[in-house]
């Protein structure tokens, strides 16, 4: 599929003004929450650091609290080719896997470090946005987690039209679920993924921007008036929560699709075939079961190919 999103300049973006390079902090000097935006977690999801560049080419300025914006994994940007995005997801490991205490802990990847360097910043944020892009074409995805304050902020927010409640990934923790993000008792604090569509769609800048604007006001960070106009998107007429059920995770090369999903179909019957791994079948649990982000671009072992969920408001149980 092209690649249509061109390639930003963030040579004075990626100076920061923190002394960490790629880290901005924009303190208004008044009480409020600290407001966390994230960008280029991997190299090849271009969408956050245009946003990211959008924002402070802006001039905005919080009126509250303080805003941090964190372009992230610089050194796998740097290596970005549109012919092979794919090879600038990352130098050493996927830097939305390591954000555990035990991998913190180490300085053995690239990653790991670059991750250190952001963690202070990090750990400030009472609020975090992080933006992603995906490797298939695909509506615009928002992830909560499974804490019931994150889906209502995500319903709040208003957009985007999909909402995805789950748990994160066999292979490693994501920067939205590290410590008190998903810590039930930690009741102030939220984070929210945004995955904008396919990495090289050219609308997904705006919607990044778009949830910008809504998480700010959310976050009582700005005013309306402080915001350009043209960052707000039309709202949809409804969201739809679905809530992953199961995560299919790769337990080896051998594993294949039966069409080419592009996710979000809604499969009626329980039973029905979606692919095959290692011989046997993958086959939907449940009556109307929706693949979420079914990809086999980063294919390996313990790797998440597909999820399967259901409507988050017809689940018996609360989160």
């Amino acid at each position: 599929m092209q690649f249509s999103l061109s390639l930003p300049d963030i040579q004075e973006e990626r100076q920061g003004n923190t002394g960490v390079p790629g880290i901005w902090c924009l303190d208004s000097g008044e009480a409020g929450r600290t407001v966390m935006i994230s960008a280029l977690i991997h190299g090849n999801e271009l969408c956050g650091a245009w946003a990211l560049k959008a924002v402070l080419a802006s001039g905005l300025k919080p009126r509250r609290g303080k805003l941090i914006l964190a372009f992230c994994n610089l050194d796998a940007f740097d290596r970005f080719d549109p012919e092979r995005h794919d090879a600038s997801r990352y130098v050493d490991e996927d830097m939305n896997r390591v954000w555990s205490d035990q991998k913190l802990a180490q300085t053995q990847t690239q990653e790991q470090r670059r991750a250190r360097a952001i963690l202070p910043w990090l750990e400030q944020a009472d609020w975090l946005l992080d933006l992603h892009s995906m490797h298939e074409p695909s509506a615009p995805l928002l992830l909560t987690g499974t804490l019931a304050r994150n889906i209502e902020l995500a319903r709040t927010l208003g957009a985007p039209e999909h909402v995805i409640v789950d748990s994160g990934h066999q292979d490693g923790v994501r920067m939205r679920d590290y410590g008190r993000f998903s810590d039930p008792e930690a009741h102030e604090a939220r984070s929210l993924l945004l995955e904008c569509g396919f990495h090289g769609d050219p609308d997904t800048p705006a919607i990044a921007l778009d949830l910008i604007a809504r998480f700010l006001l959310a976050s009582e960070t700005v005013e309306k008036e402080d915001l350009p106009s043209d960052w707000r998107r039309a709202s949809p007429d409804t969201q739809r929560v679905l809530q992953v059920t199961h995560a299919i995770v790769a337990p080896s090369m051998q594993v294949s699709f039966d069409q080419n999903w592009q996710g979000l179909e809604t499969l009626a019957d329980a039973g029905t075939a979606i692919g095959q791994a290692d011989g046997q079948a993958l086959l939907t649990p449940y009556d109307n079961c929706t693949l979420v982000m079914p990809s086999l671009r980063q294919l390996r072992p313990g790797v998440t190919v597909v999820r399967l969920a259901q409507n988050y408001d017809a689940l018996s149980w609360t989160l």
